[in-house]
């Protein structure tokens, strides 16, 4: 029976428009001339999934800043000394600070998903921040005459409206990036942070009718930036169970680099629910070694001894280059893994 398979979000940038964004940076060039390079990426990159034979599209995420801060274009108050994600490597990302209300976003996931749809006819499924990620900008010791709570309605307003506006403009899907479920686990391992986490991405899907939740889901990884992740070494058993209280209609697991798969795919068939679809991981984006088709067939085999063939798909376990200067992987690479995830996942249909 045929088997679902869906890109997670980013493509690596081509050099081109790596040097133009350098370029902006440094003054050398304008807006104007790096929008250009960001369109002509996005054909290509557009014209290349499609190439593969990959039945849903992504922008690839071409002109996005990276897959958390696009909101935060052109908003003023904020500022460089947020919270720090640490990665297994040693290498950091941080995230900005927010310094006054009220929130609003700077910029909206749709104007990435219609540019993108403007080029093929095939379904185009847009990525989005999750709501519980842009909740850490807000500074532990607060903002005066700012609130907490008065943060979190507006959050949850602005990520509505983010969703919204893409499955309004006609995404084949909307996917909530959630990476930061894992690491909530090392940052509070008494998952108190995790529930705030769920508790405020149910409020925004909340919103939502069954029918539209039945495009929404929700992707999990524990990192990944610079061929390393930021909580791998957390037990996914401690984020499962709590994931699948989430009101989404499918679910996109990282599994390929999990070191005990099987243990992973028991986990998922006692805690998943029967209307729940699951995507799980066929292609390690930071290994740099290209898996065969072989491999990811075998990988849809084993999950479908746990998971009924009928709420199963295969995904990549992370974006490519989930921040735009990441160029630890290859374009010409991600573009081989993605291939191999096609062509391993018809294998497995085949066989079911």
């Amino acid at each position: 029976m045929p088997i679902p398979t869906e890109p997670i979000g980013s493509i690596p940038r081509p050099d081109y428009l790596l040097k133009g964004m350098t370029d902006l940076a440094a003054g050398t060039t304008d807006q104007a001339e790096v929008d250009a390079l960001m369109d002509r990426a996005l054909a290509e990159t557009i014209d290349r999934l499609a190439a593969t034979g990959s039945p849903v599209l992504t922008d690839g995420e071409q002109a996005k800043p990276s897959f958390a801060t696009y909101p935060l274009q052109g908003v003023d108050a904020l500022a460089p000394d947020g919270a720090i994600i640490p990665f297994a490597d040693g290498h950091t990302r941080q995230l900005p600070r927010l310094t006054g209300g009220p929130f609003r976003y700077g910029a909206y996931a749709v104007s990435y998903l219609t540019k993108a749809t403007g080029l093929t006819d095939r379904p185009v499924k847009q990525p989005v921040i999750a709501p519980s990620a842009l909740s850490l900008l807000y500074p532990a010791d607060g903002i005066a005459d700012y609130p907490r709570d008065a943060f979190l309605q507006d959050l949850a307003a602005e990520a509505e409206k983010d969703i919204r506006q893409c499955l309004d403009a006609g995404a084949a899907s909307v996917q909530l990036d959630f990476t930061e479920g894992r690491l909530s686990l090392k940052l509070d391992p008494s998952g108190g942070v995790l529930n705030d986490f769920i508790e405020l991405n149910n409020m925004v899907l909340d919103r939502f009718t069954t029918e539209e939740r039945s495009r929404l889901g929700v992707h999990t990884c524990p990192g990944g930036d610079q061929d390393s992740a930021h909580s791998l070494d957390v037990d996914y058993a401690g984020l499962l169970p709590e994931l699948f209280r989430l009101h989404a209609g499918t679910f996109y697991l990282q599994l390929a680099s999990e070191p005990d798969p099987a243990r992973v795919l028991g986990i998922v068939r006692d805690h998943s629910h029967d209307d729940q679809r699951i995507f799980i991981g066929v292609i390690d984006p930071i290994n740099p070694r290209v898996e065969t088709p072989e491999e990811v067939r075998d990988r849809v085999l084993e999950a479908a001894n746990y998971i009924p063939a009928e709420r199963l798909g295969t995904c990549d376990d992370c974006g490519f280059s989930p921040f735009a200067d990441d160029v630890s992987t290859s374009r010409e690479k991600a573009f081989l893994k993605i291939q191999s995830r096609l062509e391993g996942t018809l294998l497995a249909a085949s066989s079911i």
